[in-house]
């Protein structure tokens, strides 16, 4: 029987708690890593209600402080002892007018979003010895340059391109990557944006995820009609572009 014991960065809220949730049922043993301590007890007594023995331990991981990432993924390979999954589900946002007015906003995005969560990917590779399954949330907003999202957009499509070149060099030695490219999902973080006419729950998004991690899925677009919106929306001309704000 395959080992599956997976470190999940993001697992207390939205769309990562979901999959937690999920992840539970399958058969998963889970250490959670998450900035609030009471959060993460919390989520922990929810999984080993639901599944118990699922939820093994926790650690406070916080992608604002480097220091934290390190130590956090040494006391998870601690307890698992043999890792097989790191999931990453945890990032920041902020609206494009905020991060207008906000060059301090623009610095934490940039170290959440993309420096930080690089460490940590870095961290989780080498803990697995290049091999298992490291599966990162990204974003459609990574895609194409747009208007809406111009800043949060660019450090996801640096996040997309760091995670594909790890794709195609870790491949052989036994590393598989899956990036995940949620579109609008309903959680606590897009709460208050106006939704566009696709928008993804956050339960059927986790069973999407699941079961990517068990296919040989490299890249996810969820809901799955965002493939299809982004394959399009790639291929529109700059000029085009200029004139639409999507």
């Amino acid at each position: 029987m395959t080992t599956k014991n997976a470190v999940l960065l993001g697992g207390t809220r939205g769309m990562g708690q979901a999959l937690s949730r999920e992840l539970t049922q399958r058969g998963y043993k889970l250490f959670l890593l998450g900035r609030d301590r009471s959060l993460l007890e919390s989520c922990k007594n929810d999984l080993n209600t639901r599944q118990p023995g699922s939820c093994v331990g926790l650690a406070v991981c916080d992608l604002e402080d480097a220091e934290s990432l390190a130590v956090a993924m040494s006391a998870a390979k601690s307890e698992l002892v043999s890792v097989s999954h790191v999931i990453l589900t945890a990032g920041r946002f902020a609206t494009q007018d905020a991060l207008e007015e906000s060059e301090a906003e623009v610095f934490r995005l940039a170290t959440v979003n993309f420096t930080n969560t690089l460490v940590f990917c870095e961290l989780a590779r080498k803990a697995m010895n290049n091999s298992g399954t490291l599966c990162v949330f990204s974003s459609v907003a990574g895609d194409r340059g747009r208007k809406p999202v111009i800043i949060y957009g660019a450090t996801k499509a640096g996040l997309s391109h760091y995670l594909e070149g790890l794709d195609h060099k870790f491949k052989s030695e036994g590393l598989r990557v899956l990036t995940v490219k949620p579109g609008f999902v309903t959680t606590e973080m897009t709460e208050g944006l106006k939704p566009p006419p696709i928008v993804g729950d956050k339960t059927e998004v986790a069973v999407e995820v699941a079961d990517a991690l068990e296919s040989n899925v490299s890249v996810l677009y969820t809901p799955k009609a965002w493939r299809v919106i982004m394959s399009v929306i790639k291929r529109l001309p700059r000029g085009v572009m200029r004139k639409v704000n999507f």
